[in-house]
């Protein structure tokens, strides 16, 4: 016997292996997200300092930008892949060291 029509869904394969591979990249989002942040708790939270330069940018006539610059000041960084405790990744902020705030 077989069951009703509408019991049966037949879906597309293409949208059932896209469905599971978004899955999958969720999963592992999710869990890498998960285990950074267990190593960051475990090895004691460890917060680092890098040294940032500040500009002020502002709008001029005629579309122009000038940029002020501010100075640097250290910004606290966590040891970890992801950001945790509010603070950014340390390897990020390495690469990243010019911040520009708008007027």
């Amino acid at each position: 016997m077989n069951p009703p029509k509408s019991a049966q869904s037949p879906q597309n394969p293409i949208l059932k292996w896209s469905e599971r591979i978004l899955l999958g990249f969720i999963a592992a989002a999710v869990l890498a997200y998960l285990g950074d942040c267990a190593v960051f708790n475990l090895r004691g939270k460890p917060l680092g300092r890098i040294s940032v330069n500040s500009y002020l940018t502002v709008p001029l006539k005629g579309n122009k930008t000038e940029y002020d610059y501010q100075g640097t000041e250290p910004v606290p960084c966590a040891h970890a892949l992801f950001p945790q405790t509010g603070a950014p990744p340390c390897w990020y902020l390495s690469r990243h060291s010019t911040h520009a705030e708008n007027l």
